[in-house]
């Protein structure tokens, strides 16, 4: 999961990037990058948060009236600075990248790229296939007169030979910026725009919340296997929707989008309260009597209100977060994971101490964060904690763009409710129903389809057992090689030191 914005417009745009992305930073902490045009690519990235990737001596040489911007949350290979994106290529022409999801048929698209058109991606980065793709069906087009229709065939083509979940904003050196989705919309997509004297500045970013910090009007959402392309006059066009059920990621409802934006005509504030209030009935149906409800800051936050409202019991926010630190979900490592949790929750003991406490986050996946939680609500003095999850138990992991594990890792695939509860040290457990959860966000509700597979299992691109295979391989042999690194290095701290002479 990462967050990604493109600008186009009369004046400089690097401005509104770098804004843009901050207004996404919980998207993606690891990297971060920006490359504009004006006659040439200007392009720059690293490692980091966007303020400390770019320096305003960094920012002043990023010219151009169109542009675009990531940041990184990495699910796949490493976090090498090389990895960040944008990706540009000369190939057939200036094209520069970015993109938002997994790729699931990496290998596969690959080998046809090498055999047909003898391109082979340098990276394991999924944007670097989906580039190559695209600009080799452009290849075959006449470049000296490339068309709006020549570029829509080419995305056609590249969604139906990339498969997985990605959401894409490309600039075509000379011609103009474009987005498009995989056919089914898996990953959130906007377009908006603002008016100026000079002329209107359009805008493709990951949420909403973007927008309303740059003052910008929204206009749509870039739906399932649409494309749409700006060209060089700001006339804006179209490419018709695949003919496909949606399936949008139900978990950026939950926990991965800002409370503040609105998705597919939803504002996400509005469905954690309304995840919360359906809580309620199993609250009470397991006969619990909490003496106040509280959340995990801040993604557990509006939920928890949800509950408080739905049972009648106070909510309070009884834990302090250090805005400092880092979204412990995104983190890549659990020692990672678990240190930030230590450092950026601290219990308020006067109003936990005694107090047999709901404690609401957004959901519980390998439970090792939900046991440090309970255990510091402990130590703070509570009674009694009932740990309620506004998702479902998870099952699967996400193939999608999400680091949720394997399924050997997450705690609901392996155990039952009572196990779970023992583990994480609470008196009760309360998961969403997968149910309830699907009515909420069905079709008949106006939402158009969603994405449960990290829930039930039943992943919308079909068969994906293979894929689940060369992840695990992939895993392990990166476990391996991290054994047999720290294995070195413990060799090598415990010999003897050398004599000089």
């Amino acid at each position: 999961m990462c967050g990604i914005v493109g600008f186009y417009g009369p004046d400089d745009v690097v401005h509104d990037i770098v804004f843009g992305l901050t207004a996404l930073q919980h998207r993606g902490q690891d990297a971060a990058g920006i490359a504009t045009f004006n006659g040439n690519f200007h392009l720059h990235k690293g490692n980091g948060l966007i303020n400390d990737v770019f320096k305003p001596k960094h920012v002043k040489k990023l010219k151009g009236n169109i542009g675009i911007g990531h940041a990184r949350y990495t699910t796949q290979g490493s976090n090498d600075a090389d990895l960040a994106q944008p990706f540009t290529t000369s190939y057939p022409f200036g094209l520069a990248m970015v993109h938002n999801g997994n790729v699931i048929n990496f290998r596969d698209a690959a080998k046809r790229l090498h055999e047909k058109y003898h391109v082979l991606p340098k990276t394991s980065n999924d944007l670097e296939l989906i580039m190559y793709t695209f600009a080799s069906e452009l290849r075959i087009k006449d470049l000296d007169h490339l068309s709006v229709v020549d570029i829509f065939d080419a995305v056609e083509t590249t969604q139906e030979l990339v498969k997985g979940a990605y959401a894409t904003i490309t600039m075509i050196a000379g011609h103009g910026l474009l987005a498009f989705n995989d056919p089914l919309g898996i990953r959130p997509l906007v377009l908006g725009r603002r008016d100026t004297p000079a002329g209107p500045v359009y805008a493709f970013a990951s949420e909403s919340t973007c927008f309303d910090y740059l003052g910008f009007e929204f206009i749509k959402n870039v739906g399932p296997g649409q494309a749409v392309f700006i060209d060089k006059n700001f006339q804006v066009h179209y490419k018709n929707p695949y003919n496909l059920p949606k399936a949008f990621c139900v978990f950026e409802h939950i926990y991965f989008a800002r409370e503040d934006s609105t998705i597919h005509g939803r504002l996400v504030a509005r469905e954690r309260v309304r995840l919360g209030k359906m809580l309620g009935r199993k609250v009470l149906e397991a006969g619990l009597e909490p003496d106040m409800v509280i959340d995990v800051p801040s993604s557990g936050y509006f939920a928890a209100s949800g509950l408080a409202e739905a049972i009648g019991v106070p909510y309070r926010r009884a834990m302090v977060k250090n805005n400092h630190m880092g979204r412990s979900f995104i983190v890549s490592s659990q020692a990672g994971r678990e240190d930030i949790v230590k450092k950026k929750l601290n219990p308020i003991r006067a109003f936990v101490e005694g107090k047999k406490i709901a404690v609401v986050d957004d959901s519980i996946v390998r439970g090792t964060t939900s046991r440090r939680i309970v255990r510091i609500l402990r130590e703070a003095g509570a009674k009694e904690v009932y740990f309620i999850s506004s998702a479902p138990p998870i099952v699967s992991p996400c193939i999608y763009g999400i680091d949720m594990a394997m399924s050997t890792d997450l705690i609901a695939a392996n155990h039952t409710d009572e196990e779970i509860c023992q583990f994480i040290g609470a008196d009760r457990v309360i998961y969403q129903t997968l149910e309830d959860l699907q009515e909420l966000f069905s079709e008949e509700r106006g939402h158009g389809g969603s994405c449960f597979a990290c829930f039930s299992g039943k992943y919308p691109t079909g068969d994906v057992s293979r894929y689940l295979r060369h992840i695990q391989e992939e895993r392990e042999s990166h476990r391996s090689k991290k054994d047999r690194e720290e294995a070195k290095t413990s060799v090598s701290a415990k010999a003897p030191a050398a004599t000089e002479h």
